[in-house]
């Protein structure tokens, strides 16, 4: 029986989403979690891998087991269980073959910006003393969604088969509290390519960059001729969607 699991964590303490040798991940943890009260040991596949330091609201991934089991009883054990920086929200059935990477229809991610220093939000958002000019940020945001091959902000040495992604939102908006959050959704993402968008969007934003030059660095397709990436603390991955068809009624 298959089973998709929905989860948020605080991504601080961790190597990111995939199992590392040396470093305390995501993944190995909420594997650990299921073969202590299952007495099995159990392999979980994400619906991707977060860098380190990155957070989720929303995280998916599927797992199988022999004997069903009931999807309360499951989420109060892991929640009895995971450390408090990882929580379970639902367990679901799924068809036998649906998978928790492939089947995602559209990825939504979340990058926070604050600019007002605080003791509260600083591991969950990136503090500028300096406001940055959003509406310039937000023109040149507009170049993605017409973009197909996002190698100039892809981590370099992957084994991605193909850069192409197809961005269908990304926006600058106003939050309280002095932040703002760039939404940005897509069919698939490639390593480090949100943060390194962030990066680049913050030059234009310092006028740095004119939203012209951003458009040159897209088309150059050459990861150098991109900013920095932006720290990893204010990136959460924030929802993914699939299909009906592919869960138990």
């Amino acid at each position: 029986m298959r089973y998709f699991i929905y989860l948020e964590f605080d991504g601080t303490a961790y190597s990111g989403w995939q199992i590392q040798p040396h470093s305390p991940s995501v993944q190995q943890t909420i594997e650990d979690s299921l073969a202590l009260f299952l007495r099995d040991k159990i392999s979980v596949t994400g619906a991707g891998r977060t860098d380190a330091g990155v957070h989720a609201s929303e995280m998916v991934a599927h797992f199988d087991l022999d004997t069903p089991q009931d999807c309360i009883w499951m989420q109060n054990k892991l929640n009895g269980i995971l450390p408090a920086d990882i929580a379970v929200r639902r367990i679901v059935p799924v068809k036998p073959d649906a998978h928790a990477r492939f089947d995602a229809v559209s990825r939504t991610y979340k990058y926070y910006l604050s600019l007002q220093k605080s003791a509260i939000h600083r591991d969950f958002s990136w503090f500028l003393p300096n406001e940055p000019d959003f509406k310039l940020m937000n023109y040149a945001a507009e170049l993605l969604i017409s973009t197909t091959d996002f190698t100039s902000f892809s981590k370099l040495h992957t084994d991605t088969k193909t850069n192409d992604c197809h961005v269908i939102e990304a926006q600058w908006t106003p939050l309280a509290d002095c932040c703002w959050v760039f939404t940005i959704t897509a069919d698939r993402f490639l390593r480090n390519m949100v943060r390194a968008i962030v990066g680049t969007l913050m030059d234009v934003g310092r006028h740095k960059l004119t939203v012209d030059g951003f458009k040159r660095i897209i088309d150059s397709k050459n990861r150098c001729s991109a900013g920095d990436s932006a720290p990893a603390k204010g990136l959460f991955l924030h929802k993914i969607v699939y299909p009906d068809n592919i869960f138990e009624i």
